[in-house]
This record gives structure tokens, sequence and C-alpha cells, in this order.
């Protein structure tokens, strides 16, 4: 009899523990995210946690096949993290313009420790990742977050405006990608009710004095156009790469700007 209690108590419990690629973790009571691991994966691994765009999800990210085959490759855990509601809680947003602290600190946070308690994190090969919106949140966790992720890459997306001044946390190695011609979320920002899109170019001024980076060089981008790159002599590294088209994404190059970053731990 107790066996039998005990078989159907665990099988009640299991549920609630099952998640990953196709169900939902929870923390924090009612955030959300999703993840994935490649299939023969050994021992301390790393993870790139991928950030969607306006009014996406981590269903949705978890979708995109081309996601799931970039962590085939990279041999890294796939986290597909979930905005709060149609979008992520950043300073200045179009919802509450006067917001002016980020509120997703917390929340990812409280992925990475329950990403640790499913697999057998490497915490030394984190990346933070994500597009338009989604790039948004990357730029304000590369600023609040520094020590806690190797590498940021967002794409298409930065601060909301004013940028901050400076950054609260040690400069990472960041590499941004965006379309020349994007006119959803333009190099210099436009205006979306009565907020506005950050300018990138002045976000890449303001990391590169966080980081007491050096005048940017020229470098070759074989996924697009070029990069301006800024290598610090101890730490901290940023790249503003640019390719021909508008607000498209690519996890080719996303997946090449994550190998730079592991190249160079």
């Amino acid at each position: 009899m107790r066996l039998t209690l005990a078989l159907l108590a665990s099988l009640i419990a299991a549920p609630a523990l099952a998640c990953g690629p196709d169900t939902d973790c929870t923390v924090l009571g009612d955030r959300t995210y999703r993840f994935y691991v490649p299939e023969g994966t050994d021992g301390p691994i790393g993870a790139f946690f991928h950030a969607h765009g306006y009014r996406g999800s981590a269903g949705g990210a978890m979708r995109n096949q081309s996601l799931r085959e970039m962590a085939d490759r990279l041999g890294m855990v796939f986290v597909a993290l979930n905005a709060d509601a149609d979008d992520w809680n950043l300073a200045h947003r179009p919802r509450e313009p006067g917001q002016e602290e980020a509120r997703e600190y917390d929340y990812v946070r409280a992925v990475i420790e329950d990403v640790a308690t499913r697999v057998d994190l490497d915490r030394e090969r984190l990346i933070s990742t994500g597009f338009s919106a989604g790039g948004m949140m990357t730029w304000t966790l590369a600023c609040g977050m520094g020590e806690t992720f190797a590498g940021f890459v967002p794409y298409a997306g930065t601060f909301w405006d004013p940028v901050p001044e400076t950054c609260p946390t040690p400069p990472a190695m960041l590499i941004h990608i965006h379309g020349l011609q994007d006119e959803v979320v333009p190099l210099e920002g436009r205006a979306i009710g009565e907020a506005r899109q950050g300018s990138v170019l002045e976000a890449f001024r303001m990391y590169a004095a966080h980081g007491g980076l050096p005048t940017p060089e020229l470098a070759d981008f074989p996924h697009g156009e070029a990069c301006m790159v800024s290598m610090g002599e101890t730490e901290g590294a940023l790249a503003l790469c640019g390719f021909e088209g508008g607000h498209s994404y690519s996890a080719t190059r996303v997946e090449w700007a994550i190998e730079q970053i592991l190249d160079a731990l």
C-alpha cells in the first residue's frame, strides 16, 4: 500500500517538474522560460539565453529550428527567456516611459539558477543574446549584469532613450549586429508613442567609455559588410557589425558572434 501511494504521489508531482523545449519552466511564481539541451552533451555545458522580440514568446523562439540547430553545433544549452506579457520590463519603455530602472535582473538570475538545477551548467560560458526588443533586453543585461555573462550579442535593438551615462557592472565582450537599412529599429532610433528608441552609436560610445576601450577600427564581418571593433588590453571588447538589409534576423550571424566570444575566453 505504501509503495502504491508513493508511486501515485510521484506521478502527481512529476508534471510540475517536467519542463523543457515544449513546456514552460516557472520561476518567481509567474514568470516562465523554456530550454533545449543538445543530445550527446557530457560534463559542464555552456548556454546562450535568447530574448525574443516584441509580442514574441519563449515557445515561439523554441519553434525556430535554426536556434536549436545552432545550439547543437555550439554544444550549448539554448534557453528561451519569456517576457512579462508583451514586452520586457525595461527602463523608459513605451508602456511606462517614466520607468527609470529595468526590472528584469531578478528574473534572469532566477532562470540561471533554475537551469543550473536541471543541467550541469558551466557558468563561465553563459552568453546573452536577443533580437529587436530582445536586443534591448540584451543591452540592459550587459549594463546591469556584466559580471554574470561571458558576453553579449544584441541584435537590432539597444536601450530605450535616454541611453545610460555608464553601467554599474564590469564591462564584458559585446558584439552588436544591425541591418544598415533597418527602419523598424534604425541605428539612430525612432519615436514609439511617448518613448523613443535609443541610438545604437550612442550606446556604443557609452560602453566603450565604460570599458576604457580605444578608438574602434574596421574589421571584416564574414556575414555582412564590416565591424567596428574596439578591444581592451585586459578586459572588455566591443564590436558593431553591420549588414546590408533591414530588420531581419540571422542565426548564422549570431552563431559567428558567439564563437568569437567563446574563442576569447
